[in-house]
């Protein structure tokens, strides 16, 4: 254990171990390879004894590889577990990528006369009043999706996680150019639904373009196949039950939906895993979280820039976004701030230290305009971004970056949503279409 590690431990107050990373979920972040077996208290300004023994050896871990991606439906990534578990899903597949594409592979008629089903149209019956009769006929014209349970597997070779190649899909020329045309084109609808929510331009500009790259891969599977066959035949993993869980809920939450908004169930395209539209909301967070913005009386997240941006923003509130807050700390890159926080990496997405913790034990931010005195009792994360053959990289993650994570569970996702928006708005600002942010004349106090 290096200097640094024993120094953070010292003042650490004792308490239990630090939670695993949500390491089912595929497009997640790799596990952070150290496990700190202490947490702050942040109600706590007791010093500690000496936990080094309590810190474990780093050891080199990984995470299920992602599920390829799509042209006819990109990958947009598996995400929060079922509803059950109190986290509510946006999408489900792997953030929108360019290049690979798939055969649709179908089986007509494997849910016609089945007994799980039949158990399922029962359900539909008594709970939401839908016909039996109707709902065995839609049945019947449903086909398995071998695609999407190919998709939906782990892959056999588990793949090291690197956030300078992740970043790389991302935040790139063509992506950010899309943004900007994008942004210029729906700049009210932005700036109103930014009012409104709370929640900045850039930021909903940066989901929208990784998710599905503007509208431009928005997925053209049938949603009712991909849902049916993840609920009744979803393969053999060690999630299998949570999973079908998730879209047995989401499949009930459709046939709502779209007997709701008189949509015909069979037309309904979107990804693999049943996401829909431009912002890739699952049926189950439509029904919840997408608003009509666009006047239109209906909402429609396929065809609506206004609806997608009105969804994401109220999506982001209902989850705890903070108007006016940041999304990231940047630390100071010396020794002693990466080794306090390598230490305080544990992989949580949630903050659950305090930033007055982190800087006791010898951490120092790159941050010249923060208040560290009222800032004090904050709330953070350390994130944790690894790349094979670099050093890590880590930031703090406030309350925001949280929420980001709500909409997929991965810090690489949150940052890349981050950074993407970021680098729009720079380009926005940079060809006169914003104003240039005012310069900062006050200084901080320290």
């Amino acid at each position: 254990m290096s200097i640094v590690c024993r120094q953070f431990a010292a003042n650490l107050p004792q308490r239990y171990a630090a939670s695993p990373r949500h390491a089912g979920c595929v497009g997640y972040t790799a596990p952070n390879p150290i496990a700190l077996s202490a947490r702050f208290d942040m109600n706590s300004s007791k010093p500690a004894a000496l936990l080094s023994t309590l810190f474990r050896v780093r050891v080199p871990l990984v995470a299920a590889a992602v599920a390829a991606t799509l042209t006819a439906a990109p990958a947009v990534a598996q995400t929060q577990p079922a509803k059950s578990s109190g986290t509510l899903v946006a999408q489900a597949q792997q953030p929108a990528q360019q290049g690979q594409t798939f055969e649709e592979e179908i089986v007509p008629q494997r849910y016609a006369n089945n007994a799980k089903v039949d158990a399922f149209i029962d359900e539909m019956v008594s709970r939401n009043g839908f016909d039996s009769a109707s709902l065995h006929a839609l049945f019947s014209r449903i086909s398995y999706s071998a695609t999407a349970v190919k998709l939906v597997k782990p892959a056999p070779t588990p793949s090291v996680k690197n956030w300078r190649v992740y970043r790389s899909r991302f935040i790139e020329p063509i992506r950010i150019n899309a943004g900007v045309k994008f942004w210029k084109a729906n700049q009210a609808t932005l700036q109103r639904a930014s009012e409104e929510f709370g929640v900045p331009p850039e930021v909903i500009v940066g989901i929208i373009g990784v998710e599905t790259i503007y509208g431009r891969y928005m997925g053209n599977f049938r949603v009712l196949d991909a849902l049916t066959t993840l609920t009744f035949d979803y393969p053999d993993t060690p999630n299998r039950d949570s999973r079908q869980a998730t879209f047995r809920k989401n499949l009930e939450d459709f046939l709502v939906w779209t007997r709701d908004n008189q949509l015909d169930p069979t037309t309904v395209l979107g990804s693999y895993t049943g996401a829909i539209g431009i912002p890739q909301f699952l049926p189950s967070s439509i029904r919840e979280y997408a608003v009509d913005y666009d006047g239109g009386s209906h909402v429609d997240l396929r065809s609506s820039p206004a609806d997608a941006i009105g969804s994401v923003a109220n999506y982001l509130k209902q989850h705890g976004w903070e108007t006016d807050r940041p999304v990231v700390w940047r630390i100071t890159p010396d020794t002693g701030s990466l080794g306090i926080a390598q230490a305080a990496a544990d992989g949580q997405p949630e903050p659950h230290w305090a930033l007055s913790q982190l800087l006791r034990a010898g951490m120092t931010l790159n941050e010249p305009m923060v208040n560290i005195t009222t800032e004090a009792g904050t709330p953070v994360t350390v994130v944790d971004l690894p790349s094979p053959g670099l050093a890590t990289e880590y930031m703090l993650g406030l309350k925001n970056f949280y929420v980001l994570t709500r909409y997929n569970r991965s810090f690489f996702y949150a940052l890349a949503v981050y950074q993407l928006g970021e680098a729009v708005k720079a380009q926005m600002e940079a060809s006169g279409a914003l104003p240039l942010p005012a310069a900062d004349t006050e200084a901080p106090v320290q």
